[in-house]
């Protein structure tokens, strides 16, 4: 197997383990899908830019999306977290606002909750 099929193959891996389409990612590496179904298959070769944004978006360890060594994720990769700023980002301002306040009023009552006990 050559190295774009490899890599492509590790790219395929990651999204699959986020739950991600291939219009999930290309949607977050700015990137056509056409192109991103290339890159998975091995048949585009994956600029060294988009393997920074990769490991940078999805906090994938770098020494395995390019040799393979090593675990897939940066260690501490916080699956809720990722997903909470994934979907946040897809809000308008106004629901965006919603959240924070309900986020907000979640962190109120879960403190006064704690001081009662």
């Amino acid at each position: 197997m050559d190295e774009n099929t490899v890599i492509g193959q590790r790219i395929k891996d990651i999204r699959k383990a986020l739950g991600l389409t291939q219009h999930d990612l290309s949607n977050d590496l700015k990137i056509s899908q056409s192109h991103a179904g290339a890159m998975e298959l091995g048949s585009r070769k994956v600029p060294e830019r988009i393997i920074k944004m990769i490991c940078f978006t999805y906090k994938v360890n770098e020494n395995w999306l390019k040799n393979g060594k090593g675990t897939m994720f940066k260690k501490n990769h916080d699956y809720k977290l990722e997903e909470v700023i994934k979907n946040f980002n897809k809000l308008d301002d106004l629901l965006q606002d919603y959240v924070i306040k309900q986020l907000r009023l979640a962190l109120e009552y879960q403190q006064s909750k704690d001081k009662k006990n």
